[in-house]
């Protein structure tokens, strides 16, 4: 059992999810999954997990990399705004995050595309993310092809594939307490853009009942 939030509530959230994601890392599998939540450009919700790769404590961004052509990025394209959730059950921690959402710099999408192990690389541009296809065993075969065309040569990241930084706008810390009288509190701030990204006010903080 975690102990609740700090009384009084601490003026940035930011520096203690930091911390949240550091103990996690160090005693969770997968401590970097998180929900993504996105509306469609019908307007219908629809959420699936994806991998944090970066966190931003000073400007409040969270960022993850994907195939641009997917469904979630049809869906970013039409509706720029996501919700994340984190939820470590182990440590009965909850980090929700909602904000808009801008495209990384291409150079942080190239930097992270450059660490991914060849194999990665390789089934990131064999996939049109989302779309169908006949058979299990016709994508198999795709990749056998792709994989022996690029062997022994770079593998260049697509220009479908890059990253999305998604901005806190939003943010709310829970902690599991005895008898269900959990601890809940939520930040917002207003955020005005700035170049591809956003600058954000002062967070004002709201304890809030379970």
């Amino acid at each position: 059992m975690k102990p609740p939030l700090p009384e009084p509530l601490p003026d940035d959230p930011l520096p203690l999810v930091q911390d949240w994601l550091g103990e996690a890392a160090a005693a969770v599998r997968n401590a970097t999954s998180m929900a993504l939540a996105t509306v469609d450009p019908e307007g219908r919700p629809t959420a699936r997990m994806v991998i944090c790769r970066g966190f931003d404590a000073g400007e409040g961004w969270f960022v993850f990399y994907t195939d641009r052509e997917s469904h979630k990025g049809h869906a970013l394209a039409a509706h720029p705004r996501a919700a994340l959730v984190f939820h470590w059950d182990t440590f009965e921690r909850q980090v929700r995050v909602e904000g808009p959402v801008t495209l990384a710099p291409d150079a942080d999408s190239d930097a992270y595309w450059n660490t991914r192990p060849p194999e990665a690389r390789i089934a990131a541009t064999t996939s049109e993310q989302s779309r169908p296809i006949d058979s299990r065993a016709a994508f198999l075969s795709r990749l056998d092809g792709l994989t022996r065309a690029f062997e022994g040569r770079e593998i260049p990241r697509p220009p479908r594939w890059g990253g999305y930084r998604v901005w806190a706008e939003r943010l709310e810390l829970w902690v599991g307490q005895p008898a269900r009288a959990h601890d809940r509190a939520v930040w917002s701030r207003e955020l005005t853009p700035v170049g591809d990204g956003f600058k954000g006010s002062p967070w004002q903080a709201t304890r809030l009942q379970p």
